[in-house]
């Protein structure tokens, strides 16, 4: 319990015993919630029994009464409880008490210094328990938005493929299909580099078109697609290697609609000597939409495999 909202039963009794201690007469006790800026109207009445029949009213009830009245009005008389509780726990003025009870007074001031303490210091673990479940459901909450955006992302993309199955003319539909593979590699917090193309001399005219570029652990994948309604053969993996090669440590990712014939899979398989390829369907892709899967890490897969076992066409879905 937050002792500043609300008195506990122990700091309240230890008030009742010590604030009577700490003022040597009944109007010193009225002064001091005065001074605290206690409203007249919480001892108003108090006052009056003190001037009118002294003996019949202690300091004792005097202060109960008025921590009760206080305690009850909950927040509202929130800053007076904290300047009672401010004044008791810095009072150093024991030579004004009755010498008798000098000593327990310091004795009491002690043990409300105490409990305060202890009763800070569970809220201050509390507040930061509070703070810290708050960061963890604000960083759970983040994770839900992030994920349900990128399944709308992921959902668009699936859409966009499949649309690209009805388009009819083969050069908007490599285009596009660019397109809809760069938005899934971004989706998939893959950084790219989108189709570029290079260019020689007047004489050289255009010299190499490349689909784009990802970079996958800090390593360059130069990524060939090609939507074409046969396998692709030698003669048509062979010019992306050449730019592969051409590169040093570049390494390549070929995506054919329509597969690979097994001679072009065979040179795949002995470029690996000379950098990594990797070899991919657009089957897999779809599917991978399908079930909501990573790109990534599908790559990741197909990487090590043909890096480990010299297998550059490793299907996964």
């Amino acid at each position: 319990m937050n002792i500043t909202f609300h008195y506990p039963p122990e700091l309240f009794n230890l008030l009742v015993d010590t604030i009577p201690l700490l003022c040597r007469t009944k109007g010193g006790v009225l002064l001091f919630f005065r001074g605290a800026g206690v409203a007249y109207s919480y001892f108003s009445d108090l006052e009056a029994r003190v001037t009118s029949d002294r003996t019949n009213i202690s300091k004792y009830e005097i202060v109960q009464t008025i921590l009760k009245r206080l305690n009850e009005k909950g927040e509202v008389t929130l800053r007076e409880r904290r300047e009672i509780l401010k004044r008791v726990t810095e009072f150093e003025s024991f030579s004004s008490c009755w010498p008798a009870e000098q000593l327990k007074a310091r004795g009491l001031v002690a043990e409300i210094c105490q409990v305060v303490n202890v009763k800070d210091s569970f809220t201050r673990m509390n507040l930061e328990r509070e703070r810290e479940a708050q960061k963890h459901k604000e960083k759970h909450l983040a994770k839900v938005a992030e994920i349900q955006n990128r399944q709308k992302e992921l959902a668009l993309i699936r859409s966009d493929l499949s649309g690209l199955f009805l388009e009819a003319d083969v050069y908007k539909r490599g285009k596009k299909l660019e397109s809809v593979l760069n938005k899934l590699f971004g989706a998939s917090g893959i950084l790219i580099r989108e189709a570029f193309t290079l260019c020689g001399s007047e004489k050289e005219g255009l010299v190499e078109q490349i689909d784009g570029v990802i970079e996958i652990d800090g390593v360059l994948y130069l990524v060939e697609m090609k939507w074409w309604d046969k396998p692709l053969g030698t003669g048509d993996v062979s010019q992306h290697l050449v730019r592969i090669f051409n590169r040093g440590h570049a390494r390549g990712i070929f995506i054919s609609a329509a597969g690979y014939t097994r001679p072009a899979v065979s040179i795949c398989r002995e470029s690996l000597s000379q950098a990594t390829v990797v070899l991919c369907v657009l089957e897999e892709i779809v599917r991978l939409l399908e079930c909501e899967g990573d790109l990534k890490s599908m790559l990741k897969e197909k990487i090590q495999v043909a890096i480990i076992d010299k297998n550059p066409f490793y299907k996964i879905y």
